[in-house]
């Protein structure tokens, strides 16, 4: 799983980027942060698509984290532990 947790401060290319995370299945945590949990190979073309297509053009404020982690030893309290978790909804 990785975690991308991302600063950008121009609105056209942090929609770009936002958009593009969630293309390689990534889930909104928070406003700026997506989890991705996909196939390590899904994960590769990821990066490779930050640093090739994105990375330059970003502005000397702009930042990209990407935080590689166990999905079995995240720990998530609060909304994120619902995202684990099938709902049913009944109307």
């Amino acid at each position: 799983m990785l975690v991308v947790s991302y600063d950008i401060s121009d609105n056209k290319l942090r929609t770009r980027f936002s958009k593009m995370l969630v293309k390689q299945g990534g889930i909104r945590l928070q406003y700026s942060v997506f989890e991705i949990n996909n196939t390590k190979r899904v994960q590769d073309i990821l990066k490779i698509k930050i640093e090739s297509v994105f990375a330059k053009r970003f502005g000397g404020g702009d930042s990209v984290f990407i935080f590689e982690t166990d999905e079995k030893k995240a720990v998530k309290y609060g909304n994120a532990i619902h995202r684990d978790q099938d709902l049913l909804y009944f109307t």
